[in-house]
């Protein structure tokens, strides 16, 4: 019996994992995939926004801004990249200026700090690569990026090591609601809990509906397309540029991301509510993202594009974050509904299902051995010579090198399959120590990775999928 079963390892989910688990609760986080991180939190724009977007009166504006000032903390805790480098909402005409104006008198009115309206010569001289019609832009400095699938990763990872358990391959289809707790099940498993929280992205309205027969909100996927630039792009924009906000969203931006790639994108598409795996890409969508992309700069240099790939917003029904108790079923949690900006928000809505669940409680105590920090990821092209050299002799991993564009050894591949929450696909590893997620997209170094993964794992190379469950590469040796 679990005292606390989470359903989602995303980064709403993990976040709320590691959170709880400073106090002294057996809880378990149930993830219907291989891994951690699979869905919305490794395919969105990959940025923390400084907050004046969502209105001043929603759990979305107010969250975003107390989740934006917590970032360097835990992300320092985590080690995980993060820079705060600016954002710029740009104008160019009448109108839109005036939206800029209502934006920055909402941020202020929540707290924002620093926001500036900049005239067009100075928005030219801060990004060279605009184009030459922008009047004005809102200037926010306190705006960042991050890699959200390595965050979700080290909070799985930093819960484990605080003693949360991790049920990978486990699909819900079923919950009974019994006298003192529930009983969740998977197609040959179950877990018994106290409390549930519900933090399952798309799939959110589906988990609730196995408890009531009243629904109260419902979930459509959005989907959203982007472009990844190679690195010989770095430096195109030195901030994260968005066009002025309509009633779809904050619009198709361009922004560097943490390693140096350029990121593109994303539309907005609205798709039916059983399309909740519709993560393809599609020549009309991506040729919409370039036109959108247009009306910021037409330089983008697409010569350069690595790869293409989606993600889906959970749109609710509900025109804000939902995330409360559940009026009908006592002890069941929704974190609901977390669209954009739920990245940014994720460390607030974390300390907010806290508070809720300590009233639930009551009298829960913290742990003494609470340990918020996580082993450091040795990134071997960054050390020095002599630190490389002494780190070859104590471990020979470390000089072979795997991925040739990425320059990521043998070793580091190793230790991430090794950690708590550690990869077992080959995406996984991409997703942890970036190999793969150079300019020939593992071209070379997948079956590499593949011969590391079966090895360490002591499985079949036959055995090893790409990402989901399914996704086989391999059916058996050639001329066997």
């Amino acid at each position: 019996m679990y005292d606390v079963a989470i359903i989602g390892a995303g980064v709403i989910g993990t976040i709320i994992a590691r959170t709880l688990s400073k106090y002294k609760l057996d809880i378990v986080i149930l993830e219907r995939d291989n891994d951690v991180s699979n869905g919305t939190s490794k395919a969105n724009s990959a940025i923390i926004h400084a907050g004046y977007d969502a209105p001043f009166n929603t759990k979305k504006g107010k969250l975003n801004v107390k989740g934006n000032k917590m970032f360097d903390k835990i992300c320092s805790e985590l080690n995980v990249p993060f820079k705060r480098i600016g954002s710029l909402v740009v104008a160019k005409n009448e109108e839109e200026i005036k939206v800029l104006y209502k934006l920055k008198e909402n941020g202020e009115k929540l707290g924002v700090e620093n926001l500036k309206i900049l005239d067009g010569k100075n928005v030219a001289m801060l990004e060279k690569n605009l184009t030459s019609d922008v009047l004005k832009a809102l200037y926010a400095p306190t705006a960042g990026i991050i890699e959200p699938w390595e965050l979700t990763i080290a909070l799985a990872e930093n819960a484990m090591d605080n003693g949360v358990k991790l049920e990978l391959n486990f699909e819900v289809n079923s919950i009974k609601v019994l006298k003192e707790h529930f009983l969740i099940k998977s197609n040959d498993k179950k877990v018994e809990a106290k409390i549930v929280v519900n933090a399952a992205g798309v799939y959110a309205d589906d988990i609730y509906n196995m408890v009531t027969d009243k629904p109260e909100f419902s979930i459509r996927p959005r989907r959203g397309q982007y472009f990844l630039l190679d690195k010989e792009a770095r430096g195109f924009v030195e901030h994260i540029i968005f066009p002025t906000p309509t009633s779809l969203g904050k619009g198709t931006l361009i922004t560097p991301t943490i390693d140096g790639n350029i990121l593109i994108g994303p539309d907005s598409e609205n798709l039916n509510k059983n399309s909740k795996e519709s993560i393809n890409t599609t020549f009309e969508r991506l040729n919409l993202v370039k036109k959108l992309a247009k009306n910021l700069t037409d330089k983008i240099p697409y010569n350069l594009n690595i790869t293409t790939f989606s993600g889906l917003r959970a749109e609710a029904t509900i025109d804000d974050f939902i995330i409360e108790e559940s009026k009908k079923i006592p002890k069941f949690i929704n974190v609901a509904g977390i669209k954009s900006p739920g990245l940014s928000s994720s460390p607030a809505i974390a300390e907010y299902v806290e508070e809720i669940l300590k009233n639930i409680l009551k009298n829960v105590s913290l742990k003494e051995n609470y340990n918020p920090y996580r082993r450091a990821r040795i990134k071997f092209d960054k050390l020095s010579i002599e630190d490389k050299n002494e780190l070859i002799k104590k471990e020979p991993s470390f000089g072979r090198i795997i991925c040739r564009c990425e320059m990521i050894t043998e070793g580091e591949i190793i230790d991430a399959i090794h950690r708590n929450a550690g990869a077992r696909t080959i995406n996984g590893v991409k997703r942890r120590v970036r190999a793969g997620s150079g300019r020939c997209q593992g071209g070379f170094c997948a079956p590499r990775v593949m011969e590391i993964l079966a090895k360490e794992l002591n499985l079949k190379m036959e055995d090893i999928v790409m990402e989901n469950k399914e996704s086989y590469i391999l059916s058996g040796k050639t001329k066997s």
